[in-house]
């Protein structure tokens, strides 16, 4: 299970690898060709067969395996009736938006029968990303892991593991999961839940007739194993953790941090992480569960059920272990993880996060903030419209906002709006930077819960730097948020529960190594403070990855415009970009 990553077919499609002797530096990457038929496919998951979305008839979808500064050309051709696009979460795509893939963001989606090719470079990042559909609820079964490696020649920062293994999460839906939010975006009520989670798109022994749709991963004692543990799941962060084994926490979001251990660790939707796992030093007569299960704050119903794959040590030779039938005779260990809604677990775990903040890997940390922003994230409600009932709050429809504003997706990209200066009738500048009506965010809500609508964005000067605090209301039950921003990293300079104090808050922030990611977590009744520097123009999305948030409205868009000099400019459109 990926022992060589560069030599397994079945998950690199088609790679057209310059040999070194063609290259003058090898520090200068090569060009890496993928193709992504866009395909069904029958799969069977918990006795139920149904056609799903895939990639290559792959579920889940082929890893993209990339050096740092490698080129990559993904040619995506759309076999299918749904429009589609793939978004390279976490890749920073520089002045080059258009590879983003955010459907109505930076392109118009890929329509049957039509082609575009993804054209982006790898800069300055190594570790795992992951792709995914960004269009709907695709993503349930459009995902895949991306590994980039460290240019030839340059060390981890760490001892090199014997193997490494990507470990992908998801949820599986017996029912089409666009029919799924399709009904409730019509009913105005929270959509049906998941029916399973998956690990590398296998349920596990805990489900029904899923023994053999089981994750197994076969190790050696003694040895390192690298896990590039990846959260594809829709709507769950999750909980997770291997029985009698330590991990070692080494790189969230492709970007190092100082290595902590840790019995379990907590990962949310749209965040990778990258975890050292030491084996027994010998034959430990056992198998081990490794199990993941949600963190579950809101007060929605959730998938409440576990996934479980199988740690199992390779027996030696020549023992009397040595056959098919000794492991199912082996005691099997479960690890115990934390209470569904043990927010001061997850509170405990994110601050142990930090950059590694190395000569080699420095945390430049923006230390003067030019703009700051306070925004609201939460849920919220819609009227109902006449001669219709609906199944939300009181007869109205869920839904959900950033500032009081639920997002209302454009029919046309707001990249090509902004770039061709066209703008009207598309969306407006004028996203509120602090909410309109200020309240007691975290106490009890207000009566009034109902929402605006609007596409609005926020315009940032090139390289302004900026301090966001991000912070959660009470309104409809206080919850966890994962927040992601497309076409940056951020530093993640402060957390607390309850309202945050622009006063008092901001003399506690990590300024020195607080840890870099892509996607966060606003904690349940808390906030988040975050820093980053717009170097990247283009128009860039911000959302909650619980795919239920975004389908309600908790989305917005930045607008970085372009610097003064050719190489701060976003580059023109490709030729092949898809028309609305």
């Amino acid at each position: 299970m990926g022992a060589s990553l560069l030599s397994s077919p079945a998950f690199l499609v088609f790679i057209s690898v310059f040999t070194l002797c063609q290259l003058p530096d090898p520090v200068l990457g090569i060009t890496r060709h993928y193709k992504f038929d866009i395909k069904l496919h029958n799969v069977t998951r918990l006795c139920h067969t149904k056609s799903i979305v895939s990639v290559n008839g792959q579920f889940p979808g082929p890893r993209v395996v990339a050096r740092e500064g490698d080129r990559l050309l993904i040619k995506l051709v759309n076999h299918v009736s749904d429009n589609i696009s793939i978004h390279w979460h976490g890749i920073r795509q520089l002045r080059n938006g258009w590879a983003d893939g955010p459907a109505y963001v930076t392109q118009c989606p890929i329509q049957t029968g039509q082609s575009y090719v993804y054209n982006f470079t790898v800069v300055g990042q190594r570790g795992t990303l992951w792709w995914h559909a960004h269009l709907s609820w695709l993503r349930a079964t459009v995902y895949g892991p991306i590994v980039i490696l460290p240019k030839r020649g340059v060390p981890y920062p760490f001892a090199k593991p014997y193997k490494e293994v990507p470990i992908i999460f998801g949820e599986w839906f017996n029912a089409d999961p666009e029919a799924v939010i399709s009904q409730a975006l019509q009913t105005g009520g929270g959509p049906n839940v998941s029916d399973a989670y998956t690990l590398n798109g296998l349920p596990g022994p805990l489900y029904n007739c899923s023994a053999k749709d089981t994750f197994k991963l076969k190790v050696k004692p003694g040895k390192t194993y690298l896990l590039r543990l990846i959260n594809a799941a829709l709507n769950d962060e999750l909980f997770f953790s291997i029985a009698n084994h330590t991990l070692t926490t080494v790189d969230v979001d492709a970007l190092y941090v100082k290595p902590f251990e840790t019995e379990t660790l907590l990962i949310s939707p749209g965040q990778t992480t990258n975890v050292l796992l030491k084996t027994k030093p010998s034959y430990p007569n056992a198998t081990f569960f490794m199990t993941a299960r949600p963190y579950a704050t809101g007060i929605g119903t959730f998938d409440n059920s576990t996934v479980a794959g199988i740690l199992e040590y390779e027996s030696p030779p020549h023992s009397h272990h040595h056959s098919n039938m000794s492991s199912k005779k082996l005691p099997l260990f479960k690890p115990i993880l934390p209470a569904l809604n043990d927010t001061s677990f997850a509170a405990n775990f994110t601050s142990k996060l930090r950059s590694l903040d190395s000569a080699q890997y420095p945390a430049n940390v923006p230390q003067k903030v030019d703009k700051h922003f306070f925004f609201t994230v939460g849920l919220g409600t819609n009227p109902c419209q006449q001669n219709q009932t609906c199944q939300g709050p009181n007869g109205t429809k869920f839904a959900a906002s950033v500032n009081n504003v639920s997002f209302t997706m454009p029919t046309t990209a707001l990249l090509q709006a902004h770039y061709f200066g066209q703008s009207k009738g598309v969306y407006t500048p004028d996203f509120p930077i602090t909410p309109i009506i200020p309240f007691n965010y975290t106490g009890t809500p207000p009566n009034n819960t109902m929402v605006g609508n609007g596409t609005k964005t926020v315009v940032l000067p090139f390289n302004a730097t900026v301090e966001l605090v991000l912070q959660d209301t009470s309104i409809l039950g206080a919850e966890s948020h994962p927040l992601h921003l497309h076409g940056f990293d951020f530093y993640v300079v402060g957390q607390g529960f309850g309202n945050f104090d622009p006063i008092q808050d901001p003399a506690k922030f990590n300024l020195i190594d607080p840890v870099e990611r892509n996607t966060v977590g606003v904690p349940a009744g808390g906030w988040v403070a975050i820093r980053f520097q717009a170097d990247n123009p283009g128009v860039w999305f911000m959302h909650c990855h619980l795919e239920v948030h975004t389908s309600w409205g908790l989305k917005m868009a930045w607008i970085v415009l372009d610097g003064e000099l050719p190489n701060q400019k976003l580059l023109p459109p490709p030729a092949d970009l898809p028309k609305c």
